[in-house]
């Protein structure tokens, strides 16, 4: 199983979650972060730090934001991993 970070991110980017992930299964998108689901590990330590509640259990995503499962994982490996914390977007 795997987490999957959603809407709520878009545009915003915090990196809080990123500091606490201890396999590093985090990547940098445009205008958001995603979850690699083959890296995640479950242990649910970047749930509790996102400010705006985006990171979620793939069982648990809102039915509104199921896309962003395939999204995550479609993207993750498009893009470049991310291990420190970094300035949010201008618009968060």
């Amino acid at each position: 199983m795997t987490h999957v970070v959603t809407q709520p991110c878009v545009g915003c980017r915090y990196t809080d979650c990123v500091v606490v992930c201890p396999v590093e299964c985090f990547y940098e998108g445009e205008k958001m972060l995603y979850i690699h689901p083959e890296e995640c590990i479950d242990c649910e330590a970047c749930v509790a730090e996102c400010p705006v509640e985006a990171i979620f259990h793939e069982d648990n995503v809102p039915d509104d934001w199921k896309s962003f499962i395939e999204l995550n994982a479609e993207m993750a490996s498009k893009s470049t991993v991310i291990t420190e914390k970094k300035k949010p977007l201008a618009d968060s």
